[in-house]
Parts: structure tokens; sequence; C-alpha cells
């Protein structure tokens, strides 16, 4: 199936197959459904993978999928790319890496770059069943837009790099989930599909630049370092997702 959607203030074209939707997709959305029945209340679902492993499209996808669905609950989908420290922000802070100093704009997407303290909790709130606004993020922009979405639904996917990170300060964030996703992928089609991402609005040499010191450190640290889902994932070079045992 081809799905066209805007994430970010880009316009994205997705392909999903019909096996991993029948075989996949749709099973996950009626295991979700199946949960929150069960718990009688709003169930908070955690999504951690790596950057350029398609996790934002994806949960577009899994939101419209199911209001199209006979049998599955509608579900909201959020990310944790709205609590990106502001860019002024970024510009006047610095931290020490490989033994220099360097401004924090030039590791941004690493998890020092994010307001950990304001998601988290934005995250207790969620997880609480209150209804709140949640942040998007604009690479447009290259900011944040406060109070984008607001948060009402009995089934909300939370999606970011760090959710699982097992690390300091982030490993109690899935504490917050009823149920937790991982998807791994190949090391090689992320630095790819990152390059071609950055080249959107800056020059191809710059953008290998970036992926290699930023981009592919913090997409190994999630590949290395994050906690064993419940269910587990690897998409292949064709899009094609498998579960893992």
């Amino acid at each position: 199936m081809e799905y066209n959607t805007c994430i970010n203030g880009y316009n994205i074209q997705a392909y999903y197959s019909e096996k991993n939707i029948e075989e996949i997709f749709i099973p996950l959305l009626q295991r979700l459904t199946k949960l929150q029945q069960e718990k009688g209340r709003r169930i908070l679902v955690m999504l951690a993978a790596p950057p350029g492993a398609g996790k934002s499209t994806l949960l577009d996808f899994l939101e419209h999928l199911s209001k199209t669905t006979d049998g599955v609950k509608a579900i909201q989908t959020i990310g944790m790319d709205g609590f990106h420290h502001y860019q002024d922000y970024l510009l006047s802070h610095e931290t020490v890496r490989d033994g220099k100093t360097i401004k924090l704009v030039e590791i941004k997407g690493a998890p020092i770059t994010f307001d950990l303290e304001a998601l988290e909790e934005r995250i207790r709130l969620v997880a609480s069943g209150a209804n709140c606004g949640w942040p998007t993020y604009d690479r447009n922009l290259h900011n944040p837009v406060e109070n984008a979405i607001q948060v009402t639904a009995d089934i909300v996917l939370l999606e970011g790099n760090y959710l699982l990170l097992d690390e300091d300060g982030w490993r109690s964030l899935s504490d917050y989930a009823d149920y937790t996703i991982f998807i791994s992928a190949d090391e090689d089609m992320l630095r790819s599909r990152l390059v071609e991402r950055k080249a959107k609005n800056t020059p191809i040499e710059q953008a290998k630049d970036f992926v290699e010191k930023s981009d592919m450190r913090n997409a190994l640290e999630v590949l290395h370092g994050s906690k064993k889902a419940n269910l587990n994932l690897r998409v292949n070079s064709d899009s094609e997702y498998e579960v893992l045992k």
C-alpha cells in the first residue's frame, strides 16, 4: 500500500506491503485494542528506533490504519522530537565530545540536546490519562511547536529514538508504558537514509560529515544501548518488516 503523509514539515512517500499489514500491523492494533479494553483506561505505548528507521512515518500510518480497520480502536500518535531544546539554547550551550568543546547544535539529536525533564513530566501526564497539549518539531523551523497536538485518545503511541535507552535519566521513561516496541535496522541503510534526509537542506558533503559525526553515533547508541521491548521488529532495505524472536 502506498502511503503519502507530511512528517516534521516534509512530504513523505512510503510503501507498506499487504503481508506486513495483515501479519504485523493489524495484529498489533488488535493487541493494543484488547489491552486497553482489559485495563479500562488510557494505555501508553512507546516505540523506539534509531534515526532513519522510519518510525515517525510508520506511526502515522498505524494511526491511519486504526481509523480504517474494523474491530480495532483508533489510536493517537505523538513523538518526542518536540522536546528538542530550542535552537537558541543549542547555539549558546556547549559540551565536550572526543576531548573537544563543541556547541550542542553540532550534535543536535543526541540525548543531551533534549529537554528530558520536560519530556518525562509530559509523559507522566499522558500516562495518567489526562488530556493535555503535546509539542511537535518542524525541521524547516528548526524548533519545537508548543502544544501543537491535544492528546485525548484511549490508546496513545509515543515514538522516539531514546525512549528505551538503558542509561541514567532515560532508563525510567519506559516505566510509564503499558507496551513497548523496538525497531532495528542495518547500519548502512540508516546511514544512506540519514544522508538523504540531511541533504534536503544541507550541501551533500556537509550532510555526510554531519551524519558521521552526529546522526550515526546516535543511531549506534540506540541500536546497541536500548532495552528489549515487548515487540521487537527489524526493517530491511526493501522497507519490509520482520518480527524478531
